[in-house]
């Protein structure tokens, strides 16, 4: 309802929440029995889905059947076209399935193309605790049981539809009440084409288009498309805690090797530097007793500072950790600890919120900066490294923004403890200064939206959704050409880069409506491309309108600037807290800057250059 022109009042909104909660509980107790048996008859539907053949049939089904229908007109015309309204039932003569007002498509076709048995959806997913990252696995596990899914545990090793698996593994069976849950987290969502009329503007959705739960958090599952059971046990809805661990290898190790694949290494980094211990990231991959412990391999030297930090990390992390006999040889970096200055601004930044919420998970030291901070220069003498996140530099490109107050109110009108939080980062009074500390030896991070800020620091970077216009110079892409809100996509990374160490060559990373950019050649800075688009269909999951014109683009850089980094990273890599497999990329960023190359290995026992 229209609500009149006035001022408004905190209370209003509390008063109008309650009224409305109070309507929604007076309603259910009115039509309980019908809520209720509803909820059965749904639960049951789901059950009776789970265990039979069936399909989901969504915007990229219907769109392969509107393809087949019209091969089909093509190939066999109707004569009777044109007399009739044709279409749905209807026209000159036969059946039809798609459309109006042209020949008739074979019916079979439905049954051909919208149940495909190859479309079918599964009866049920097995994730292995063979996978690289285990532990953020069972978190994966935890979103479904707090959603009310059902899940299960293998209690010794089992075999199903011919392949081997060991004890522990997790198993999620689609014959459940909740099996929306269980394939909306596990299968790519298919927004479809909604345009206000043809060739026009995109109808922007709400919120996001796709998510894809085991996808962002780079979970390692199997589809099982049959029926199948084993020595199964239900878990219940108690959290899990993390997969216990214990460190291999030798009895009395010189060192440690930590798998850099796994996300909570970095919570065994933090705890390992804040006691004093050595850490370093080797150059190479490291494999032991067949087990490969991902670019960037982490080498922790035995002391006594380390040993029980490691040891309760493998038992209460549940990470992978091996004792090793001899110092790892070769390049390396050696790490230092750090000091994080989280950008936010007046009123709340919701992307810096959700890395406070990272950072404290994942027990990494910061503080949080705002503009007159920033302003005020001197900066390295405070922070190893800068973050920005999405929507904390507003004069860039992209980006759905947030709800952060842009200018502020008057300072006089505020509590003086508050008013130092007040103002904008602007490339004007803000960059000089940041540029300075990355000159002093600082590490700046973009992210998401707020990655434009390279721009504004010299970094030969530029907009890759471009085309000539009119004069003949570069102007942006319309939303008519390229429109992603809120999806999932395919994208490469250069693991060898200190940036990417630990992440696979492909993986996924949320795009809403991000910058992207083009790395232009400069003889004065190098740049260094970390995640790129190699192909014309990268989408995953959701929505994307012109996704051919991602290719080529890039969407993380690094280069040095004096003494410092500066890093780019325009996908929302932390998104809500939900593209785990895409958190290394920020970890890594963080220490980077400030790690000191060394070589390991000159002498015996060496553990420095």
């Amino acid at each position: 309802m229209p609500v009149a022109p006035q001022v408004w009042h905190y209370r209003q909104s509390v008063d109008y929440m309650i009224e409305l909660y109070r309507a929604m509980i007076d309603y259910g107790s009115r039509n309980r029995e019908t809520l209720l048996y509803n909820s059965y008859v749904m639960a049951r539907h789901s059950i009776e889905k789970g265990g039979k053949d069936s399909w989901t049939i969504g915007a990229d089904r219907v769109e392969a059947l509107t393809v087949a229908a019209e091969k089909a007109r093509l190939e066999n015309p109707d004569p009777m076209a044109g007399r009739g309204r044709g279409g749905l039932g209807g026209g000159g003569g036969g059946d039809a399935v798609v459309g109006f007002g042209g020949p008739p498509a074979p019916s079979e076709l439905y049954e051909k193309i919208l149940h495909d048995p190859a479309h079918r959806d599964p009866r049920g997913y097995i994730i292995s605790p063979d996978q690289a990252d285990f532990p953020t696995a069972v978190k994966f596990v935890n979103v479904l049981l707090k959603g009310g899914a059902e899940v299960m545990r293998a209690t010794k090793d089992f075999t199903v539809a011919g392949k081997n698996y060991p004890a522990g593994s997790f198993i999620f069976k689609t014959a459940q009440a909740y099996r929306p849950l269980i394939l909306d987290s596990f299968e790519p969502q298919h927004h479809p084409t909604d345009l206000s009329y043809p060739g026009g503007p995109p109808k922007r959705p709400y919120d996001i288009t796709g998510w894809t739960i085991a996808a962002q958090m780079g979970v390692q599952f199997d589809r099982v498309m049959e029926s199948f059971d084993g020595p199964f046990e239900q878990l219940g809805f108690d959290l899990l805690p993390p997969p216990v661990a214990k460190v291999g290898g030798v009895a009395n190790p010189v060192g440690y090797l930590v798998s850099h694949k796994e996300n909570d290494s970095f919570v065994l980094i933090n705890r390992l530097l804040k006691a004093g211990a050595e850490v370093y990231w080797l150059k190479d991959e490291v494999t032991a007793n067949g087990k490969g412990f991902g670019t960037g391999t982490i080498y922790v030297p035995a002391s006594a500072a380390a040993k029980p930090i490691v040891e309760a990390g493998a038992k209460g992390l549940g990470i992978t950790i091996m004792g090793v006999a001899a110092t790892p040889k070769g390049d390396a970096l050696k790490l230092k600890p750090i000091h994080i200055g989280l950008v936010d601004i007046y009123g709340g930044s919701m992307p810096s919120g959700w890395l406070r919420w990272m950072f404290e998970h994942y027990e990494f030291p910061f503080e949080l900066v705002f503009p007159q901070v920033l302003e005020g220069g001197n900066l390295k003498s405070s922070y190893d490294s800068i973050v920005f996140p999405s929507d904390t530099y507003t004069e860039g490109r992209g980006g759905r923004g947030g709800f952060a107050f842009r200018n502020g109110p008057a300072p006089e009108s505020l509590p003086e403890e508050y008013r130092s939080m007040l103002g904008t980062i602007s490339a004007s009074k803000t960059v000089p200064p940041v540029r300075k500390f990355v000159e002093d030896g600082g590490t700046v991070i973009g992210m998401g939206a707020a990655a434009t800020i390279g721009e504004a620091m010299g970094l030969p970077v530029e907009n890759f959704l471009v085309e000539p216009g009119p004069d003949g110079k570069p102007k942006p892409l319309t939303s008519e050409k390229v429109y992603i809100p809120g999806s999932v996509l395919n994208i490469k990374f250069n693991n060898k880069d200190p940036i990417a160490y630990g992440m696979r060559d492909t993986g996924y990373v949320f795009f809403d409506t991000s910058p992207v950019f083009r790395l232009k050649s400069d003889s004065t800075t190098k740049l260094s491309q970390v995640a790129w688009f190699d192909t014309k269909t990268p989408l995953y999951s959701g929505w994307a309108i012109g996704q051919e014109y991602l290719n080529g683009g890039c969407m993380a850089t690094q280069a040095s600037i004096g003494a410092g980094k500066v890093v780019l990273m325009s996908f929302e890599a932390t998104f809500r807290g939900t593209p785990h497999d895409d958190f290394k990329l920020l970890f890594n960023s963080l220490y980077y800057g400030s790690a000191t190359p060394v070589t390991l290995g000159q002498s015996p026992g060496a553990g420095t250059n």
